[in-house]
Formats: structure tokens, sequence, C-alpha cells
């Protein structure tokens, strides 16, 4: 994302330094060409396979993301009702979005259900039943595919494994006939196809390919028993490359796929998130304080402007996120820890990284475009940073940096 040019960083075609002095810090930075150039490398890959991208909302809601995607030809994959309001907002039709989730409230289903959305995903016998009775009094009828759960292991943190049998998510696949059986003689119901995610920072195209031959042994099965299936959702979860693993091989995922989908006549959806946007965006902050260790084997502490408020995911997964000073800087390099201001000893960004720092040097925290803005807070009242989006030699603010009259208003409202 980042290009270094003489002693300046560069995104695109815009300065770094300059999006910090025009914005502040802390704030959150998108490349537009990285989100579509890696759009169509995906498409590009599945040339040949009839498939449909849906966008994984939760990676990155942001309005104008999702418009960029939308006008790339993406539906969408929500989760939630603010979701599905994010992206009806960004020019979505009801039938570019399917529904995910393990845990559809009533209202969230009625209001996709009046609009006509494109498919639930459902993720148990109880929410089957639910699906099936909101739209018998709402008089609709409700597309829908359950989610197996393969038992499959994806190799991936435990935290966002979601394909083996402890997990929560979908039906294990042992009794997803039966519940099939039981959709396909509801007059409410309509089976369109099978749906399965068996986790995120998928690293190998193995485990993909292990459970769509799952998928289509599950597809014959309903098909001798009369019951169709129009597609196969294989879910999202692609990996990125955060430090110095491989990118995910989107080619070799495409080839695997036209092998095992030759002669079958079935379209595909998918719904990548991360793989899209998280190295296309990146934190920055600026250093407030340092504090250099005063005793033998302590940590030197870089204390910077941006926190886990910011940025969770290192304080929630360990995650490793590499770490750029974006300004020349003549003092020697030294290791430090990347630290916020949070009143948490869990509030850090990055450990133990060898930089040349001074108060006040501007930083960017890598590979943050996905799950980096969407996962903030404001803990410690700390209002949430703007996102930028830089479009060739330009950028904008698509979202602007909360004040502290935004995080008191819906108190004061109650006063």
């Amino acid at each position: 994302m980042f290009e270094r040019r003489g002693q300046q960083w560069f995104v695109e075609d815009v300065c770094a330094a300059e999006i910090a002095q025009r914005v502040g810090t802390p704030a959150y930075v998108y490349s537009s060409a990285h989100f579509s150039s890696r759009y169509r490398a995906l498409v590009s890959a599945l040339a040949g396979v009839n498939h449909r991208i849906f966008y994984s909302v939760k990676a990155n809601s942001n309005l104008s993301v999702l418009r960029l995607f939308r006008e790339l030809g993406a539906g969408f994959d929500i989760v939630s009702a603010g979701e599905l309001e994010r992206a009806l907002a960004a020019g979505a039709t009801p039938g570019d979005i399917v529904f995910s989730g393990v845990g559809k409230r009533v209202d969230e289903i009625d209001y996709a259900l009046k609009l006509g959305i494109h498919c639930f995903n459902v993720e148990s016998a109880d929410e089957l039943a639910r699906l099936s009775e909101r739209a018998r009094l709402l008089g609709r009828r409700a597309r829908m595919a359950l989610r197996i759960n393969p038992d499959i292991d994806a190799r991936t943190h435990p935290y966002i494994s979601t394909g083996l049998k402890e997990n929560k998510f979908g039906v294990p696949i042992q009794a997803a006939a039966a519940l099939y059986a039981r959709a396909h003689a509801d007059e409410h119901l309509d089976v369109e196809g099978i749906d399965c995610h068996i986790g995120s920072q998928i690293a190998e195209v193995t485990p993909l390919i292990q459970a769509l031959d799952a998928m289509l042994a599950l597809r014959r099965e309903l098909q001798n028993a009369g019951i169709p299936v129009r597609h196969l959702d294989l879910g999202g979860g692609l990996g990125i490359a955060y430090q110095n693993e491989a990118d995910f091989d989107v080619t070799a995922y495409g080839n695997a796929l036209r092998d095992r989908l030759r002669g079958e006549d079935v379209a595909v959806a998918m719904e990548p998130g991360r793989f899209l946007v998280g190295n296309g965006g990146a934190l920055l902050t600026r250093v407030e304080y340092l504090k250099p260790a005063l005793l033998a084997d302590a940590p030197s502490f870089a204390i910077v402007d941006a926190a886990m408020t910011e940025l969770i995911r290192p304080a929630l997964y360990s995650a490793w996120h590499d770490v750029l000073a974006l300004e020349p800087c003549d003092a020697q390099p030294a290791s430090w820890d990347i630290v916020g201001p949070v009143c948490e000893s869990g509030d850090f960004l990055a450990r133990g990284r060898r930089l040349a720092l001074r108060q006040g040097t501007l930083l960017a925290v890598l590979s943050a475009g996905a799950y980096g803005f969407v996962q903030s807070s404001n803990y410690n009242s700390r209002p949430r940073p703007p996102e930028v989006l830089v479009e060739g030699d330009t950028f904008r603010v698509i979202r602007r940096r909360e004040t502290l009259q935004d995080l008191l208003a819906p108190e004061r409202e109650c006063l």
C-alpha cells in the first residue's frame, strides 16, 4: 500500500504526511486502487466459474467502501440489520444481499423478508422454524440455504475458526439432510443453496476444497431426494500477508474450483472481506512520548495517540501488524513497544519493533483495512478516528472524526 519516494511515503500518489497534516491523527487511510485490484484479481481467478461475489460487510463497512465494491459488481454478505441498512444506503438492491449470522432477531428477519433479499443463510433448526413462521405471518416466501458445519480444520486462529464441531456456527453436516427435507416441504420456504464458511485468515486452498467436496456430496444426496440446490455459497476467509506469510493463492483456488465443478450445473457464491481490503488500509498515528527502559531487560515504550480503541486486533488476537516510521529521523534505531494511552496493559499495537523514533514521529500501522475501524470503540471516552479514501492523487474524508459532543449526545437527550 505504501511506496517510498525519496524521504517520503506515498499512498497511491498522495503523501501520507500530507494526509496526517490535514486530518490529524489517529486516522485510518485506505487505497481505492488496492481494493479495486484485489477484487479484479479474484474475478480473474474465477474466470469460467459461474460465480457471484458478495463482499463481507463486517470487514470494513464504510459507505464509500461499500459503494466502490457495488460499482465493481459485488453483492453484500451481511450479519445484522445495521449492515443491511448500510448495504442499501450504498446502493445495493435487496437481490444483492445474503444474510448470514447465528443470532438473527425477529425484527431483522422481518426487515429482510419485507425487502425480499437474495438469501438467508440459516444456522440452526430453531432459526429455520423462526424464518418459516415470520414468512407465514408476513405472507412472504423466504429464500434460504443451510450453513453446514463440516468439522474441517481451517488451520487458523481459534477465535476465527468457524468450521469445527466445537464452533457455534452452522448445522452439523450429518443433520443437514433432515433439515433440508423439512425446508423443502415448507410452503413458506424456498431452498436455494448450501452455505459453508470454515474460518477466517485461511492460508491454504486444501481445507476450502475439502469443504466444497462435502457440499457437493450433500448436494448429490439432496438431489437424489428430489431437493434441487441452485447455488453453493463457499463463504470467505481468504487470508492475507500480515508479516512474512504468502498471500492466499487465488489462482490455485480458481483452478481447484474449476476442476471440482466441471460438469456440475450449479452457481457459486463467495463472501470475501479481509482478502479485498485488509492490506489496503493503514492506521496513521504519532508518537506522543518516548519512555526508554531504565532497568535491564525492561521494554522501551513509544506511547502513541492511537490505542486498542482504534485497533484492537493485537490485544484481542495477539495479531501482528507491521509498523512503518513515515518521517526521517536522526535518532538511532532501537527496540520499541508501540503502546497507546488507554488504561490497560493490553493496550498495545506492536511489540519489540526496531525503529528510529522521536517525539512526534508519524507512524503507519499496516494491514489495518479489515477489522480495524469496524472493531473500534469509545472506551475511555475516546472519539473514534476519521476514515480517509485515497483515489489516485487526491484523497477525501469518508467518515469524519467523532467529537466530544458526539460522545455525549445520546446521553444528554436523557438528562
